[in-house]
């Protein structure tokens, strides 16, 4: 037993895109109006060693790609997987695990799941199952959250009693801000963004904390001009930088608003672009954000462009924290009525169904966006997040540069202005000569490619899935390795085969056999699952005989099933295996890394 007064609750999180961030921020906001000491943050910047000495945990944690961590809980993980670690060093912790993930993806929630089980093992004492999340819900995520936030304050407070006279504070009663904003005459100095080596003390910087800016150097549409996708090979220029990356590696691109929805916002909300302001943090837990994106000195205009995610889908802490500052009686219960459990149907028909943004949510609710106070933009609206492209380019056949290969987001909903990816539709925008820096970083990918060149690479990339096998084909061409093996789809020969002549010259030399599915150049739909059963004898002897490697990559909705299903079948017909035996190939591929996958939705 103990009591609040004397109790910390630590709530840990690991978000890729935010979302586990921002259920784990809601949770601290309840922790508070119930009189516990908060701690939180993201699980790679707390002190793992003191895990021993805490009393009381949440977890908060996404998966990511194929049953992977996110970025910012890799170290944390690392060191919670030592098997040196005493079997009773946490005997102390009580915990709760809430996973977020989504069930189309094969690996649903498992980090979620190996963290309970990892915990459990140290000697942790579980308060509750670990709730599992989903995506895929009709209603969202919160569909699960919900009922599991309920149960695991009932079983905090049966442990940690509110102190006798004290009741928890109203839901009624405003959060505080987690920064204080502190107004600057407008003739100080703002550091301007954008410039490589103003921003992060030099050109060398290659990380979250100091990005490297890098110039484009070509940016060149490879889908047909009447094809209805835009898909661009965009080239960066990276000399100056001290990047360095492997094939299989992924870089991180920090993307900035349109002008045009800027200027709306700031209309919106009546800002002065030009008024300049410094942060300062009102909770000792709570970290500014980095330099090269809030500077000491900031305008609302720098803000805006390049730090609030205004073109974002709104979460649902995003009503509910909108209507403390509503002064219209209708505005202010529809707002509620969207932060509820109750009106989450509605939210969903009329936020996440259309793709409705943040902008055009405060647009929708003209008087709340006028009383918003500048230093609860930050509470109110996330920051913009990197979007993560797999790199296409080899460090030895492209010396200098790094690739990427984008398919520009834009599509349609019930809302009359087209729906745009923030990112895609920035990079597309951007085209060579123009004075624009990308800021941009490399890290690990989840797929790594075999360092003999005797063994042969199968590889299976539709769409813009080839973009990791175009770095490692042309990696291994530079060493004259010849047993590379591609199986490419898309929709037709003549309006997206990208990279077609650079696999014709790779082909003509013998460093390549690519196996290409048009699936809408015929009257039936050809896919590269068929394709590989065409080829199942050569599949069958380099894979049992020759001991190779297989990758798949690309987007998670059916491609990969259907490809690891037409892989069981060739095993079956090709090696006489039984249904179970091919299935247990597979998996004892997997364990070996003879079969990765990197796929996406």
């Amino acid at each position: 037993m103990g009591d609040q007064a004397s109790t910390r609750l630590c709530i840990l999180f690991g978000s890729q895109t935010g979302t586990a961030q921002d259920v784990a921020e809601r949770l601290g906001r309840d922790a508070k109006r119930r009189h516990f000491a908060v701690k939180l943050m993201p699980l790679d910047s707390y002190n793992v060693s003191n895990l021993i000495q805490e009393t009381l945990a949440v977890f908060v944690v996404a998966t990511t790609g194929q049953g992977d961590e996110p970025d910012n809980m890799r170290k944390f993980w690392k060191f919670l997987l030592r098997k040196d670690l005493p079997k009773e060093s946490l005997v102390r912790l009580k915990f709760a695990v809430l996973g977020l993930g989504d069930s189309s993806y094969p690996k649903f929630n498992f980090v979620a799941k190996r963290l309970y089980r990892r915990l459990l093992q140290l000697g942790a004492s579980s308060l509750q199952q670990v709730g599992l999340a989903d995506d895929q819900h009709d209603l969202g995520p919160d569909a699960i959250v919900d009922p599991w936030v309920t149960s695991l304050w009932d079983k905090v407070l049966a442990l940690y009693p509110l102190p006798a006279g004290v009741e928890i504070i109203s839901s009624n009663v405003t959060p505080s801000s987690r920064y204080k904003a502190c107004l600057l005459p407008t003739n100080d100095s703002v550091v301007p963004n954008g410039t490589s080596g103003q921003q992060n003390g030099g050109h060398t910087a290659s990380s979250s904390d100091g990005p490297f800016y890098a110039s484009i150097i070509s940016n060149e549409r490879v889908t047909a001009p009447d094809h209805f996708q835009d898909v661009r090979l965009i080239k960066f220029d990276i000399k100056a930088s001290n990047i360095k990356y492997s094939p299989g590696d992924v870089v991180m691109i920090q993307p900035s608003n349109s002008p045009e929805s800027v200027e709306a916002f700031i209309c919106q909300l009546n800002l002065d672009p030009d008024q300049l302001f410094s942060l300062e943090s009102n909770d000792p837990d709570s970290s500014l954000p980095p330099e090269w994106l809030i500077p000491r000195h900031c305008s609302i205009k720098h803000l805006v462009t390049h730090y609030l995610d205004i073109n974002g889908i709104p979460r649902r802490s995003f009503y509910e924290l909108l209507s403390y500052h509503a002064n219209n009686d209708l505005e202010k219960e529809k707002l509620l009525e969207f932060s509820s459990a109750e009106g989450q149907q509605d939210l969903y028909a009329y936020c996440n169904r259309p793709r409705r943004t943040t902008l055009e949510v405060l647009q929708d609710f003209p008087h709340v966006s006028s009383t918003i106070p500048l230093q609860y933009l930050f509470d109110l609206i996330p920051p913009i997040q990197p979007r993560a492209f797999s790199i296409a380019s080899s460090p030895k056949a492209h010396p200098g540069e790094l690739h990427i290969l984008m398919a520009v987001v834009k599509y349609q909903t019930k809302i009359v202005k087209p729906r745009e990816g923030l990112c895609s539709n920035w990079l597309a925008n951007i085209t060579k000569g123009k004075d624009k820096m990308v800021p941009i970083w490399t890290r690990k990918g989840t797929i790594s490619f075999p360092q003999d060149p005797t063994i042969p690479v199968i590889m299976v990339g539709p769409g813009t899935g080839v973009a990791p096998f175009r770095s490692f084909i042309n990696e291994r061409s530079c060493e004259n390795v010849t047993a590379n093996i591609l199986f490419y789809g898309c929709r037709s020969k003549f309006k997206d085969f990208y990279c077609e002549s650079e696999w014709a010259t790779l082909t003509d030399s013998g460093k390549l056999q690519v196996f290409p599915a048009f699936s809408r150049d015929q009257e039936e739909k050809i896919y590269v699952q068929h394709k590989m059963e065409e080829q199942r004898g050569l599949l069958w002897r380099l894979i049992q005989h020759q001991r190779a490697w297989f990758f798949v990559a690309g987007n998670a909705k059916q491609m990969p099933a259907d490809v690891e299903a037409a892989l069981t079948r060739i095993l079956q017909s090709e090696g006489t295996m039984t249904r179970e035996a091919a299935e247990k190939y597979l998996r004892e591929m997997e364990k070996k890394k003879r079969l990765q996958m990197e796929t996406w939705s």
